[in-house]
């Protein structure tokens, strides 16, 4: 499965211009609170350095893509509904939203950073609302959701503790279907100095400070600074990354990649995502108000922040935030292809710390079964099985009936 990545923030802060731009999906776009009504689902690329030019080889890409050097590899984006305050306690789309961010593996936290919304979502004055609170607004609603799941659940916990059931597990059960662990669960009992506490001693100042850890590391986020391209909003995210410096602020315009990923698909200009410049090739079919916004994008965007930063927060969240490495596994160690003749056909991101092993359990199930160790074909050296893969790894499994 593809890893899923959540847009979530309040209302008018242009997560949904994020999402086309990522997807070149035209997703409605309203100055109107709650246009998106329902999540909505997209797929964009997490962009790797393919090892091909390395091998000297022409690769034949299967489950990616391959242009100008660089692996496109799916990922899946989804735009949620906007939050509002006591979303965790159901009011507006507050349940639904919850539940499908609480899905994916990353969020996105969109924020205004021209400050042009106010504590409710609606549009007002750019620089009288005010981003920092904005932030917290939202992420107080995730705490809560967490919360709330554990201290509706504490008669069941305590029950479970009293049969004979380990703390870790009675906790990691409640949080399951949202993508919590039992390293989380036990991460977060250390970090929040809880290990030598009976949890029917529990009160809710601690159950609030485990709910508030869990969420953080079960769902790694960044904040994205949006409308960076607009005056006064430069300031605000100074502000932003100095107020949250254990998080990863990146400024993003998200309308700037919305024209350049659109002037790209009309043949207009060359482009690829994430770029830090782009090329006009037919300057005689642009009107004097493209140009004027494609000589704004380069110097106002590309030449103060370097690039627009949409697709540089999904590459962060991918490989930073995720920490994914990018692996090359081919069944002809002689020829880098699989059994069809494809070159480096495929790329499967895995987690750091990944093994063959799991990449085995990744590609089948079946490989598993009398795995011998497997083949770096960079430098021609084996493996063994519990060998900790690396970004860029090209790899070919050995097994007892391969062999």
């Amino acid at each position: 499965m593809p890893i899923k990545i959540g847009l979530i923030g309040k209302t008018n802060t242009g997560k949904t211009t994020f999402f086309n731009s990522a997807t070149l999906s035209s997703e409605e776009i309203s100055s109107y609170p709650f246009t998106t009504k329902s999540p909505v689902s997209g797929i964009a690329h997490a962009i790797s350095l393919c090892v091909h030019p390395e091998f000297k080889i022409q690769d034949n890409p299967n489950n990616s893509k391959c242009l100008d050097g660089w692996r496109y590899i799916p990922i899946e984006l989804i735009d949620l509904p906007g939050l509002i305050k006591d979303a965790w306690k159901g009011k507006g789309l507050g349940n639904q939203f919850l539940s499908i961010a609480a899905q994916s593996d990353a969020l996105l936290h969109v924020v205004d950073a021209s400050g042009g919304i106010d504590s409710s979502g609606q549009i007002t004055e750019s620089g009288t609302g005010d981003p920092i609170s904005d932030f917290a607004d939202i992420e107080e609603e995730l705490i809560m959701w967490y919360h709330k799941i554990l201290e509706g659940n504490r008669d069941k916990v305590s029950k479970l503790i009293k049969t004979g059931s380990d703390v870790l597990d009675a906790i990691t059960d409640l949080y399951r279907g949202i993508g919590v662990t039992k390293t989380h669960v036990k991460e977060t009992f250390h970090a929040t100095n809880l290990e030598d506490k009976d949890f029917d001693d529990f009160d809710m100042t601690d159950t609030k400070k485990f709910a508030s850890h869990l969420r953080k590391i079960s769902k790694p986020t960044l904040i994205v600074a949006n409308k960076v391209d607009v005056e006064g909003a430069d300031k605000n995210f100074v502000r932003l990354r100095e107020r949250y410096n254990d998080s990863i602020v990146i400024p993003v315009s998200g309308d700037s990649e919305f024209v350049l990923r659109r002037a790209e698909q009309k043949g207009l200009i060359k482009y690829s995502p994430g770029s830090e410049t782009f090329e006009i090739l037919k300057s005689d079919e642009l009107n004097e108000k493209q140009n004027n916004a494609l000589n704004f994008i380069k110097k106002g965007i590309m030449g103060e922040y370097m690039r627009t930063g949409v697709q540089f927060a999904i590459n962060v969240a991918v490989f930073k935030l995720l920490k994914m490495n990018s692996i090359y596994p081919v069944a002809d160690d002689k020829n880098l292809a699989d059994k069809k003749g494809r070159v480096l056909p495929d790329l499967i991101l895995l987690q750091d710390g990944a093994t063959i092993s799991d990449l085995a359990k990744e590609i089948h199930s079946d490989l598993t079964k009398g795995l011998l160790y497997a083949k770096d074909l960079r430098y021609n050296l084996r493996l063994p099985t519990d060998y900790q893969l690396r970004d860029r790894d090209v790899v070919s499994l050995v097994s007892a009936a391969k062999k």
